[in-house]
């Protein structure tokens, strides 16, 4: 399905813009359930600088791309950076004014593009700081989200969404539609979660998480409630994400919004229920923690072909993610030593690339011949897709980890060993979000007047 054209959504008296732009405003429930769950499956003693993290990295990212992230993610056909091979025009950055200057703040689609830019990308920012949960300074979570903003998602989001060489795959190569990524499993969670990976990595594990024998050791969330509330909230702002996205993108129409929300839905749910089957049957009773993930993960995938599938699909992808989620937070955290505390790389870059990929493979899936049919060339939408996929391991993952590691050699990013063992809150904001859980022994002696 072709990007949606300018002229489709020209006025703010359209429509299916008034709908895109009240969906739009809705995304940004989907960030602050993100960051509910962060908190909640952090330590207690790190939950308000937890909180506050999120609320700085929204806001950094806000402001970069205010001042030239749009710039550089661009518009479909808008101004952009073009390179000519073999006769044929290939799209690799957006050429636009900085500071959003003579942007048309008029419901039309370059406006909306820019909103919908700037609140997934604050989704985007809040990712890593999952992985990073207990030991990472928030002056080097605002300088991280300075370069994700700046620098790594503009760039696959012009690719994606703003007529870039990966949308350009159909018309060029003639590959289907080129690549798609209606809601942003690719340019918002995969991005987000490699970069997740990449400050894992960099930050290395929590101390105590492994033993001398390097066997991972559990450290449970403090507050359950707190991430099945942000689950909930999320939901609600990712069936915005998903139906604004394929407004933008995919020109799903007003009544495509309701598909666009079934799917949704219906990933999530399968997804949730597949991890609640396989942790069940693993360690003989549901993990609330990992379902989280798996809820997580089904959105995120999700994001990709909400627009695309049948809801019988959907149910399909969101079975599997729930199982790969629940998989991979294991496979990481045993077998790669990555310490992530929120599950944040398997949930939001598994889950994202499981979604990219189901795209190819269940868009008018109907029977299992049509998987043989596609790896056969039948079905040119998966080799793009499979394009986007490489991409980004091959490309952003090395981009987003090395301009972390730059900066960790000029600013490091991990806590001191004092502040980790006093906690987040009390060591870098002063404080703690739970002052009433600590009785100090002066309050009960007899003071001196």
């Amino acid at each position: 399905m072709a990007p949606v054209s300018p002229v489709s959504l020209a006025g703010s008296s359209n429509p299916v813009s008034i709908l895109c732009a009240l969906l739009i405003f809705l995304i940004p429930l989907a960030a602050a359930g993100l960051a509910l769950i962060n908190a909640g499956l952090g330590r207690s003693r790190s939950a308000a600088h937890s909180m506050l993290s999120s609320l700085c990295a929204f806001s950094i990212a806000a402001l970069v791309f205010f001042a030239w992230g749009f710039a550089w993610q661009g518009f479909e056909g808008g101004a952009a950076h073009i390179l000519t091979v073999a006769g044929k025009p290939w799209s690799w950055a957006g050429a636009g004014p900085l500071f959003l200057r003579n942007l048309p703040f008029d419901g039309s689609f370059a406006s909306l593009a820019g909103l919908f830019g700037m609140f997934a990308l604050g989704f985007t920012a809040l990712i890593p700081l999952g992985a990073g949960a207990d030991r990472w300074r928030l002056g080097a979570i605002c300088a991280s989200t300075v370069l994700l903003a700046g620098v790594t998602f503009p760039l696959f989001a012009h690719w994606a969404w703003g007529g870039g060489w990966l949308g350009q795959l159909g018309a060029n190569c003639g590959l289907g539609s080129g690549f798609l990524d209606a809601g942003g499993s690719g340019a918002i969670q995969t991005v987000g979660g490699l970069t997740a990976l990449s400050v894992a990595w960099i930050l290395g594990p929590r101390r105590g998480k492994y033993t001398v024998d390097g066997l991972p050791v559990a450290i449970p969330g403090h507050n359950a409630v707190l991430v099945m509330l942000g689950c909930g909230l999320a939901m609600v702002g990712w069936l915005a994400l998903n139906s604004a996205g394929a407004i933008l993108f995919t020109g799903a129409q007003s009544a495509g919004a309701t598909l666009v929300a079934l799917n949704t839905t219906l990933s999530a749910a399968a997804a949730a229920v597949a991890a609640a089957l396989v942790t069940h049957a693993r360690f003989g009773k549901p993990d609330a923690s990992l379902i989280a993930n798996g809820w997580v993960g089904g959105l995120a995938a999700s994001s990709a072909v909400c627009a695309f599938v049948s809801p019988f699909s959907a149910v399909l992808i969101g079975l599997a993610s729930g199982a790969l989620v629940t998989f991979s937070v294991e496979w990481f955290e045993l077998h790669l030593a990555v310490d992530d505390p929120c599950g944040s790389i398997s949930s939001h870059a598994v889950g994202g690339i499981w979604g990219l990929l189901a795209l190819g493979l269940f868009s008018g899936f109907h029977s299992p011949v049509a998987i043989v049919a596609a790896l056969g060339g039948a079905y040119p939408n998966l080799v793009a897709q499979l394009a986007g996929v490489a991409t980004l391991i091959g490309f952003v993952l090395p981009l987003t980890y090395g301009l972390n590691w730059l900066l960790n050699r000029f600013y490091p990013q991990r806590v001191a060993p004092e502040g980790e063992r006093q906690g987040m809150d009390l060591y870098d904001l002063g404080a703690g979000a739970y002052p009433e859980f600590i009785v100090h022994s002066d309050e009960f002696s007899q003071r001196k007047t």
